[in-house]
């Protein structure tokens, strides 16, 4: 049963340094980043403490592993990062685990947003790969839509065609993805996972890949328990990871079913919800703001 979705601070928290965390997971866009994008300058001296600590941090989100690496530069090692949606697992520069698509079901895919697009629908494919995104949009709209997530993209003439390991079709939809292009993927969705993953965003993977997935495999990876993990997320794309935690809090400003689903609810990703946590359950103080 979910907390209040008011504040963390009035939810029954157990005493601070009862937890034994060893692992925190937090989904980036809406849950660790403020509407702004931006990173939490009290991340970084809390990152330092927890690996004082021995707690591994690890990003979780739809963003591409080249991203997040540059996002963490200066405090990667060590880091697992789950992208794509946990179909890319990497630490150290090393693949943990990942869960390409067919190829065929990317063209598939491909070619159903071309289909959508002729039709007037205002949405473009992103084929994620390992070494990178591929579009075939070239308008500067939408380019600056596929930078915030894929620093590593490239314009190619047809994204059918590139010789990559694709582990994800993302959709963007300059409109509502739940409502529009959703929908319009019924046909993918009896053998595919067909995700929401934010108000303009849609990814299609094999039905063996989500988040949840992902962090199980790092957890058996590392020897470390459900209820020795710490989740945050906000969005449909977070909802298996959420079940493979104990310590499971949806931000306060997350989507209603993440709401239902989490144990907890954290302050929102513009009141430094997951640090005010985890200094909360784990007794870190945190810097002056």
């Amino acid at each position: 049963m979910s907390a209040t979705p008011a504040s963390l601070l009035d939810a029954p928290i157990p005493p601070a340094g009862s937890a034994g965390i060893r692992l925190i997971v937090t989904d980036m866009d809406g849950t660790l980043l403020d509407d702004a994008k931006r990173i939490p300058e009290g991340l970084w001296p809390m990152l330092a403490e927890l690996r004082r600590r021995g707690v591994l941090f690890s990003p979780a989100s739809g963003r591409q592993y080249a991203t997040l690496a540059r996002q963490f530069a200066e405090v990667a090692e060590g880091m697992a990062f789950i992208a794509e949606n946990g179909t890319y697992v990497v630490r150290d520069g090393v693949e943990l685990s990942s869960d390409p698509l067919d190829r065929s079901v990317a063209g598939d895919l491909a070619r159903t947003v071309r289909r959508l697009a002729a039709g007037g629908a205002d949405v473009g494919a992103v084929v994620c790969g390992k070494r990178a995104a591929y579009v075939e949009r070239t308008d500067e709209a939408f380019l600056a839509e596929v930078r915030k997530y894929y620093v590593e993209h490239r314009v190619v003439e047809d994204v059918t065609a590139v010789e990559d390991d694709v582990i994800k079709v993302a959709l963007f939809d300059f409109g509502s993805a739940e409502h529009t292009t959703a929908p319009a993927l019924e046909a993918f969705t009896a053998t595919h996972q067909v995700v929401v993953s934010g108000e303009h965003w849609v990814d299609v993977m094999n039905r063996t890949a989500d988040k949840g997935a992902a962090l199980r495999g790092l957890q058996r990876e590392l020897g470390i328990t459900p209820a020795q993990t710490m989740v945050f997320g906000d969005y449909l794309n977070d909802l298996q990871m959420l079940d493979a935690a104990e310590w499971s809090f949806a931000m306060s400003n997350a989507h209603p079913e993440v709401l239902r689903r989490a144990r907890h609810v954290a302050p929102s990703n513009n009141d430094n919800g997951v640090l005010r946590t985890v200094a909360e359950v784990l007794g870190i103080p945190l810097p002056p703001s």
